[in-house]
């Protein structure tokens, strides 16, 4: 058995009584009898943490992209949910997947805005460089 302050708690072997055991609390003996109910620090019971649901959905609607609508509400949800994830206290998780929602709402995003200047220099070119005649007619 390790004595003194680095002893982790539990029962032990008594030094001053053979054959019976005491209880060591971390940082002193106990006397004799059932532990206390709960190591000292450390909370008798444990918060459980739940994941936010603008999370999860912002996440999906970022991988499914649904006309660009997706996209738009990833970002909503995402948002939402860092900043309900933020004022939880720890009691909420899905940080991770509102990050991922957000980036893939953003990516969607400037898939659109490339495709709409792509579109415009398209139709910007061709209507320049047609010349009507017999053959063809812009």
């Amino acid at each position: 058995m390790t004595d003194g302050p680095y002893a982790p708690p539990g029962w032990y072997a008594d030094p001053t009584n053979p054959g019976q055991q005491r209880y060591w609390t971390g940082a002193a003996w106990a006397a004799p009898g059932p532990p206390p109910p709960y190591a000292q620090g450390i909370p008798a019971f444990a918060v459980q943490k739940t994941t936010n649901g603008f999370a999860i959905a912002s996440m999906i609607l970022g991988i499914l992209w649904i006309y660009w609508i997706g996209a738009i509400l990833a970002l909503v949800f995402g948002y939402i949910a860092k900043r309900q994830i933020a004022a939880s206290n720890g009691t909420e998780g899905g940080g991770g997947m509102a990050t991922a929602g957000i980036v893939l709402g953003w990516i969607w995003i400037a898939i659109l805005v490339a495709l709409i200047v792509i579109v415009i220099i398209a139709a910007a070119t061709h209507n320049a460089s047609c010349e009507p005649s017999a053959y063809n007619s812009c």
